[in-house]
């Protein structure tokens, strides 16, 4: 598989890595759009929202609480942040391996 989101998380390919633990790795994102735009992305290999089903239901859960948990570990729980989901091309996603954008450190507008 050539996916630049396993390679990540196997360490094949750096990347300014925030956290991880055994399910998932948190890092900088490399063209960032807020003081602090992380990405939240599953070690094993799990396709975007659009093709999630059933059996992705603990998956798609805990990479919410992981990103909560990011938040209260980075000290920005109280001032808010946003956590995005991109589906789909036209959404701006790029890689078809599920992950959640974790923005924060600005007023962001909607």
């Amino acid at each position: 598989m050539d996916c630049i989101f396993c390679k990540i998380a196997n360490k094949e390919i750096p990347s300014e890595i925030v956290s991880e633990d055994e399910n998932f790795v948190v890092f900088k994102d490399i063209h960032p759009k807020a003081p602090v735009h992380l990405l939240i992305i599953p070690k094993l290999h799990v396709g975007p929202v659009s093709a999630l089903g059933e059996a992705d239901k603990k998956v798609a859960g805990d990479i919410i609480l992981k990103a909560k948990e990011t938040a209260e570990k980075i000290g920005v729980s109280e001032n808010g942040y946003r956590l995005i989901f991109n589906i789909g091309k036209d959404a701006g996603m790029e890689v078809d391996h599920l992950h959640l954008h974790f923005l924060a450190g600005v007023l962001l507008e909607f």
